[in-house]
């Protein structure tokens, strides 16, 4: 069985979004399947967005995101959920993740090394976005630009392998069926921690 950690990303507790919906149906999946999962909303954080290079490296990190390393560190697969926000994660998720992903916990810089020692390896990660224009279009056309420099040049960069996506589009159209198609894939998903 696999430690499973969902972060949630959606910035807005309001109302209830599909992200949230999606969150449920992975955990009701995994969890049928006796894997542990933890989840964590990064709106009910408090933290505030880093402003220089000297703070991300030797800055305090804000006594909210210390159990989230916590939690990164006794996960072995991460879901981060995310809806698309002008081509890209939410600001709220970038800074969150600028600040837990500092070096000393997510690397460790070598001088005889550029790319640093990673520090989260033995980790895979699933990245789900939701999105008002069809998957296709942003997988083809914008090339997953913002999605794929996350899995490059964030988690990848830090460890995680393999990193898996999910894009889930036309979300103000979808219809019940297409909802209730993903919500059964995303319990599948849950059900095999990937």
């Amino acid at each position: 069985m696999s430690r499973i950690l969902i972060v949630q990303g959606h910035p807005d507790t309001t109302r209830p979004h599909l992200c949230h919906a999606l969150a449920d149906q992975y955990r009701e999946g995994a969890e049928s399947a006796g894997h542990d999962v933890h989840q964590i909303t990064v709106t009910e954080l408090d933290f505030p967005l880093l402003k220089s290079q000297q703070d991300w490296e030797h800055g305090v990190l804000p006594a909210a995101l210390e159990p989230v390393q916590q939690e990164i560190k006794w996960a072995q697969h991460l879901v981060l959920i995310f809806p698309l926000w002008l081509g890209g994660m939410p600001a709220l998720v970038k800074g969150f993740l600028e600040q837990v992903a500092r070096p000393g916990f997510a690397f460790e810089y070598q001088d005889n090394n550029p790319l640093g020692k990673k520090g989260l390896t033995g980790r895979s990660a699933r990245i789900l976005v939701t999105m008002g224009m069809p998957a296709l279009v942003y997988r083809h056309f914008f090339r997953a630009h913002s999605v794929k420099a996350l899995e490059r040049n964030i988690l990848g960069f830090v460890g995680f392998m393999p990193i898996r996506e999910t894009l889930i589009g036309s979300v103000e159209t979808m219809s019940d069926k297409t909802r209730l198609a993903w919500f059964r894939k995303l319990r599948r998903l849950g059900k095999r921690a990937e």
